[in-house]
């Protein structure tokens, strides 16, 4: 298995190349919403199939399940790493490689978030203090458009172990290229260990603090352009005041600790909290750091796009501009309504389409009436400015 884009690449029916001009908001050839070309919720793609992962040299076996065992298992609510502890895969390198595969798999979840915020002032008994306010906070889940078929999970992925040239923690504390990659090509340069070697490497390693972790990442999807749209899309509202856009990643590391007292430790809520509390992690977090050994060798590329043979782009679902044609009306529209949220296909219904409506006249009058007082407000924004400080 090499880096993404090499000659190693899925098959033609693994990929849609369907292609679509237009990268203006909506642009006149963007095409019709339809209610069955939505986008999927996360929750409602089905689980892992074996048959469905082109870039995966082998489909990974069943994995025994952790209910039961004495295992530890933990999920960040915020960005939803996953930490593992369990005496099995310290000394079972062949199941430890077996979760690696399956942990490949699951995608990660990225976004697409815009935030905007300007500063107020504000009398706090008597005194004058400036604070931060948030205008609007919108979020698009990008995980839908990393499969070309999100029944089958069909997709562009590959697991991969990192090069010999790469900098990174290869059972250390720093990052560091592996020994002998600064070799001559006369000389002749070392083949990189797969991942089998490194789950032997892991189980050997005498640590007694150590940790094996897998990054999923998204590859191929041009940030800088889907930014620079979003940018002038909220601008063209006459917003005044500060935008971020960024590009957040949920579920991206899993990572597996040895079964040892400091590990259990620093995986227990109560002992983390009255560490904060007490002040006592200015000293356990350096500790942790220079005592924890850690494995950041595998890496699962999940591809939102591919190079072509032809030196082209080949896109998993749709392109970037499709993105942006297709979510656009979605978010001009929660940005100018000042919403805090993750747009959904509720939103690119009511951004298409006519408002729903209740069967009752008196109901119907009064959200028309509603719905009109808020459209005023929102062309009254966009002619003066809105969001700036003040």
């Amino acid at each position: 298995m090499g880096r993404p884009g090499s000659s190693s690449r899925p098959g033609d029916d693994a990929v849609s190349l369907h292609t679509q001009p237009g990268d203006r908001f909506l642009d006149d050839d963007a095409p019709e919403l339809q209610v069955d070309d939505l986008p999927p919720l996360y929750d409602d793609v089905a689980g892992p199939q074996d048959d469905s992962a082109p870039l995966l040299s082998a489909p990974p076996a069943a994995i025994p399940p952790f209910a039961g065992m004495v295992d530890y298992h933990q999920k960040d609510a915020n960005t939803g790493s996953e930490f593992y502890l369990n005496h099995r895969l310290d000394t079972q390198p062949k199941l430890l490689e077996q979760h690696v595969n399956y942990w490949a798999l699951l995608p990660p979840r990225p976004y697409v978030r815009l935030h905007g915020t300007h500063s107020q002032e504000v009398d706090n008994n008597g005194k004058k203090e400036r604070k931060k306010v948030t205008d609007f906070d919108v979020q698009v889940e990008l995980t839908p458009y990393l499969f070309s078929d999100p029944v089958s999970r069909a997709a562009f992925r590959e697991l991969r172990t990192v090069e010999n040239s790469e900098k990174t923690r290869r059972g250390t504390v720093l990052r560091k290229r592996a020994p002998g990659s600064t070799q001559s090509i006369e000389v002749g340069l070392p083949d990189k260990p797969t991942l089998e070697e490194w789950c032997h490497r892991y189980q050997a390693s005498h640590a007694g603090v150590k940790c094996f972790s897998v990054h999923r990442r998204m590859t191929g999807f041009d940030q800088e352009k889907v930014k620079q749209k979003l940018e002038a899309l909220v601008r063209d509202t006459n917003y005044r005041g500060h935008l971020e856009v960024s590009f957040p990643v949920k579920d991206e590391y899993v990572h597996v600790y040895n079964d040892c007292k400091t590990n259990r430790w620093r995986l227990t809520a109560w002992i983390v909290w009255l560490s904060i509390l007490t002040l006592t992690f200015l000293f356990t977090w350096p500790y942790l750091f220079f005592r924890t050994k850690r494995f950041e060798v595998v890496t699962a590329d999940w591809a939102f796009s591919v190079m072509g043979e032809d030196g082209r782009r080949k896109y998993v679902s749709i392109s970037e501009d499709q993105l942006y044609n297709l979510w656009g009306r979605a978010i001009h529209r929660a940005v100018l309504e000042k919403r805090q949220c993750t747009l959904d296909q509720q939103d690119l219904i009511a951004a298409e389409g006519a408002p729903p409506v209740f069967g009752n006249a008196v109901v119907d009058g009064a959200m028309g009436f509603l719905r009109a007082g808020v459209s005023a407000m929102n062309e009254v924004n966009r002619q003066l400015g809105w969001g700036g400080d003040c």
